[in-house]
Parts: C-alpha cells; structure tokens; sequence
C-alpha cells in the first residue's frame, strides 16, 4: 500500500491510496480457499468444489467484498499512519480498480481541530446551595396530607358545602334523550374542586342524604363525542352519601403512612425534595455560565460536516417554515455544541477522564431508588436499549469534566433561599428566551439581496 498526501488546508485533506494487485489478487485467493469448505454445488463433494468453479459462479460478489474488506483496512491504516483525527465519515471516491487492476482511491476528509487549552484559573461562577424555610416544608406536608385526606359520614339531615365529599348515582339526557355513557354508579366528588363538570359542583351545595336533584350543565368542549361536546344536559341525580373531611393529625404515624420512620423524618425528605427540584435548575445555570465561558475564550476552526450533521439533528422534528425561521438559531446552536463538545473532549483526554461500567451500574441503581416499585421497568429498559447506556454514560461524562473544571476555576459557592433561588432561575429564563427572541428577529429582518439588471 502506497499512502500520499495530495493536500491538506485547513481542516480539510485529501490522501491517494493505491493498493497493487498482487495483494488484491491473495485477498481474493484467501475468500475462494475460505469459501470452499462452505459452498455446496452439485455434483462436488463438500469441501472439494474447485477454486475456479467458486470464481466462475460468485465471482463478481467476492470481488466486490474482497474489494469493501480492502477499502475499510487500507483507508483506516492510511489515516491512522499519518495520525490523523477524522471528523465524520471520509469520502471515497475509487479512482482505478477491476479484476487483475491496482486499486487506486481518494479519502477526502475532514480533521478534528487542534485544540490548545486555555487556562482556567480567570473564569469565574457561583454555585449555588439552598436553605429551605420551615414554612415551605409545613405547606408541602399540608398537602401531602389533604391528599391523605380521610372522611366521615355527615348527620342525617346535614346539607353539603364545599370540602365535603358527594357519592351519587346519575342518568343524563340532552334535549330529553338518552346518549351513550350517560350513566354513573357510585361517583365520588369533592365539592369546590370543580373536577366533574364545570358548574356541576356548585349546584350540589345545600343538597342533603337520599335527596334527588336535576343538575343541567354544558358538557366539556373537550369531551369525547364531539357532536355531544358543549351539549346543553339534564343531569339526574340520587344522593347516596355526605361525607365530611377529617382534619389529618400530622404526627408520627402520619408520617408512617407516607413512608417515613416518623415526622422528623418526613420533614427531613421533604426538605431534600424542595432543595432537589432547585438544585438542579441552579447547577444547569452554574454549567451553562461555565461553558459559555470556556467557550468564549477558545477560538477553534469547526468541521463543516459535524456542523452539518448537528444542524439536521437540531431540525429534526421542526416543519420548514420553523427550520427557516430559526436557521440563524440552528446555526449559532449547533456550532456552539460542537464546539464545546471538543473542547470538553480535550479536557478529559488531558486528564484521562473515563468513565467506568462500575460507574454507570452505580448510576442505574440510584434511579431504581428513585423510582420504587418500577425497579424491573427501569432495568429492562437500559437492558434493551443500548442508545440509553450511551447517552446515559455521555451525561456522567460531562458531568465528571465539568467537575475537574470547577476545581480549577474561581468558584464562590452562595446560600440562597427558595424565593431567592426562584429570583435567579427567572432571570436566567428571561434573559435565555431573550437572547432566542433577539436571534428570531435578526433572521426576520435579513432581506434578499436583488441585482438590478443593466438596461
């Protein structure tokens, strides 16, 4: 094999390979000897169908793959040899080739840039942590417990009001007539929540045990049956029972019920699940500040068909008129990925970041905790999903670089609190959605340009 470098600018190379018969024609030799302990022909014994007999009949195909299996060898060895980092899939373009030719190509391919480091040690970023007011966790332990909420049958002549629950029976009609699914056997609402029917609740206020009432409400726009939707309807009802609601004591075994070992415990919990749901909207904001940064301070050349390929995985999903609408976005977007996506990748060769299967089965189990009682479900979907595995072991990668780099840069850690941390999270939306609207427009505004013939 003789490897030339016919030209390299920029980013972009392009290599002659010439490949010379003779060891075109001992591949070749090699696949007819290979084949002929696994062709059966009849009238030949197994194993003993003759070299040329193989060539008359397959000929063309095991040149063909004799040819593809030469191809990926000699143009992965050719770049290798001349240390070459490929961005994307190389192109090649077959110059001579044929039974008893050499075989002469072109790889013409795009290079990954070289990338030198800047130092770190001038970004700066705020990592945030948060302290949790004892009212917000009082007020998330509320609600816990009205979903917990226990009822007891009111008085005989008792009226309902709202917070009281309603079990009846019903027959609807509209315009006098029956329709399809308009009964309902042991229906249990709370008054005030208004989740049947809208107007249906505020209509059973006053009603007793055992009473029977028409309710005459429209049915939902959304419901079903779209000729019956918005329908005018006559509901007729039979009061089974009145419940009233039980105030929940909030105490010890309450919070067993909900599977804590008692009330401090629960409070506790509910203070790593507040501080959870913040925690991980500030750190996107702590890594997007980073990355903007390291970003910002590289100046790198970008492979035009990694740019290309990220660009169609952008748009995917987007009709045309959106895809031209955001192009400018798109762009900005996928050049901005791929651009700290090599540079994040330069950072972990340098330190010799990897990460580990021990490190993705630790991952994996720590979601089966998150998620009780669907711990088969959450196995067998990383089990049957290899692309899961990938983009999973992608994150814990990201994530272990973006660590290094917090141990290099000027990191102040700040304490907020919920209303605080709301204040920032807002800001940072307000000024993202900004920044897209401000690219939106610049797109909107750019006019074709239109020559004026000469007369």
């Amino acid at each position: 094999m003789k490897v030339k470098i016919n030209s390299r600018k920029g980013l972009k190379a392009n290599l002659s390979v010439l490949v010379d018969k003779k060891t075109i024609q001992k591949k070749m030799d090699e696949k007819l000897n290979e084949l002929q302990n696994k062709i059966h022909l009849k009238g030949f014994r197994p194993g003993k169908v003759p070299p040329k007999v193989i060539k008359n009949q397959f000929g063309k195909a095991i040149y063909g793959e004799v040819i593809d299996g030469i191809l990926k060898e000699t143009s992965t060895k050719a770049i290798e040899e001349n240390k070459l980092k490929v961005a994307g899939q190389p192109k090649i373009d077959l110059k001579t080739f044929g039974e008893g030719k050499d075989l002469d190509y072109t790889i013409e391919l795009e290079t990954l840039p070289e990338i030198k480091l800047k130092p770190f040690e001038k970004i700066k970023a705020t990592e945030y942590e948060i302290s949790i007011e004892q009212k917000l966790v009082d007020k998330r332990i509320d609600q816990i417990a009205e979903s917990q909420q226990d009822y007891q049958e009111k008085k005989e002549n008792e009226k309902a009001k709202d917070g009281d629950m309603v079990i009846f029976d019903y027959k609807a009609k509209i315009e006098g007539k029956d329709f399809e699914g308009n009964e309902g056997k042991g229906l249990q609402i709370i008054l005030g929540k208004d989740l049947f029917i809208k107007g249906f609740d505020e209509q059973m206020v006053g009603i007793k045990k055992n009473e029977k009432k028409i309710i005459t409400v429209n049915l939902p726009q959304n419901y079903p049956k779209k000729e019956l939707a918005n329908k005018k309807t006559d509901f007729d009802c039979k009061i089974l029972n009145l419940k009233i609601p039980i105030k929940t004591k909030i105490d010890d075994e309450f919070a067993k019920k909900v599977g804590a070992k008692n009330i401090e415990d629960l409070k506790n919990l509910i203070k790593k699940q507040i501080s959870s749901e913040f925690k991980g909207s500030l750190d996107t904001i702590t890594k997007r500040n980073i990355l903007e940064q390291i970003e910002k301070i590289h100046v790198l050349d970008l492979p035009s068909n990694l740019i290309d390929q990220e660009l169609n995985l952008i748009s995917q999903g987007q009709k045309k008129e959106d895809s031209e609408k955001f192009k400018d976005q798109n762009i900005k977007l996928a050049k901005s990925r791929i651009k700290v996506g090599l540079i994040l990748n330069e950072i972990a060769e340098k330190n010799n970041l990897k990460i580990g299967e021990t490190e993705i089965k630790s991952e994996i189990e720590k979601q089966i905790k998150r998620m009780p009682g669907q711990e088969k479900m959450v196995m067998e979907y990383y089990q049957k999903n290899p692309s899961a595995v990938a983009s999973l072991r992608g994150a814990l990668y990201e994530e272990k670089i973006i660590e290094l780099v917090k141990k290099k840069i000027s990191l102040n850690k700040k304490t907020l609190t919920t209303n605080e941390a709301d204040a920032v999270i807002k800001s940072f939306t307000d000024k993202t959605q900004k920044s897209m609207d401000k690219d939106t427009n610049k797109n909107k505004q750019k006019k074709p340009k239109i020559k004026k013939k000469n007369k």
